[in-house]
């Protein structure tokens, strides 16, 4: 007995700062997919906009007032994703006619915070958001924190879809809910897929007994010189970005791994397209000696209480006022 669901997993270079021109090469990188028959496709970290990678690679990019990181931070918060995007028309409009489910990162505009947000596309439906709840290190630079809002899956005929960001997947508690939520396929979107990302990927398959997309981009400082020509961007953000080490940057590893936590197919540095057919009858044998939400769960020791409500940090409380005198 089988029941399949074709999924696929793009590796390449986003378009770094510049999101609209990233738009264009993305849905280029969605047609080719769905052209050979993908109902999953997912596409790796902020792949709109690009991983912010000066935070790790320029020297002096963390002093205070530094113009440079500055001028990054304003042209980011410029290009973001707003709200119910028009500029998501295409994207959605490609999903809506091949019915394919899309999950891919970008940098989100909240108000005037930056998040790190992972979408995924659905047909006839507005796009599932997740925000990344702990911007990792340095990424507190750039990014916001998520809430429990954005902590959904999409529920597709075949089963449901999740998302993770990064180092989100080492937080035990977030696994939980996930896992509560009976994933049958799971996108974790990471920048590279280095060994130890690899690791947690394959560790949340087996622990979770679902599909895990561990997605991973490519990226050279000279994308990124690129992406801030593109956008017009000043000396002091220029001369940040060169003070980066030449050539590649991030190395993709992306992989497909099975609720066995086995590696179906794996990626090099390069840019790549996998894709295979996912047997999900699998995910019912694994369950037969470890269900992590169900007989290995222990509800009586243990319990998760879930926060899901929006933290907006301002509440209008006009309606528990008394009335006047």
């Amino acid at each position: 007995m089988t029941r399949t669901v074709k999924a696929a997993l793009v590796q390449a270079a986003p378009v770094p700062l510049c999101i609209d021109y990233g738009i264009e090469k993305l849905v280029e990188h969605i047609a080719d997919a769905v052209d050979i028959g993908a109902q999953v496709v997912a596409l790796g970290e902020t792949f709109l906009g690009g991983y912010p990678l000066w935070l790790d690679e320029a020297p002096n990019a963390a002093i205070w007032d530094h113009r440079g990181t500055q001028t990054l931070h304003a042209i980011l918060l410029d290009q973001a994703i707003r709200g119910d995007d028009p500029r998501l028309a295409p994207i959605q409009a490609l999903v809506d006619a091949s019915g394919a489910l899309v999950s891919v990162g970008a940098h989100e505009r909240v108000r005037s915070t930056i998040t790190n947000t992972q979408y995924i596309f659905r047909p006839g439906r507005p796009p599932l958001r997740h925000r990344k709840l702990v911007p990792t290190h340095g990424e507190r630079m750039i990014w916001g924190r998520g809430d429990g809002s954005t902590l959904g899956v999409h529920e597709a005929d075949w089963g449901n879809l999740g998302q993770l960001i990064c180092w989100e997947h080492w937080m035990p508690l977030v696994r939980a809910t996930m896992h509560h939520a009976g994933e049958a396929v799971h996108v974790a979107a990471w920048p590279t897929v280095r060994e130890v990302h690899l690791l947690a990927s394959r560790h949340y398959a087996f622990e979770g007994r679902c599909f895990v997309l561990a997605a991973g981009t490519i990226q050279h400082r000279a994308d990124l010189l690129e992406g801030l020509d593109r956008v017009g961007g000043d000396a002091d953000a220029r001369d940040l970005l060169m003070g980066m080490p030449d050539g590649q940057l991030q190395f993709g590893g992306s992989a497909i791994i099975g609720p066995d936590g086995g590696v179906i197919v794996e990626a090099g540095p390069d840019a790549d397209l996998l894709i295979t057919d996912l047997d999900l009858m699998a995910i019912g044998r694994g369950l037969t000696s470890l269900d992590s939400d169900g007989h290995y769960a222990r509800p009586d020791v243990f319990e998760l209480r879930v926060d899901r409500r929006a933290k907006l940090g301002v509440a209008d409380a006009d309606d528990a006022l008394p009335p006047p005198l």
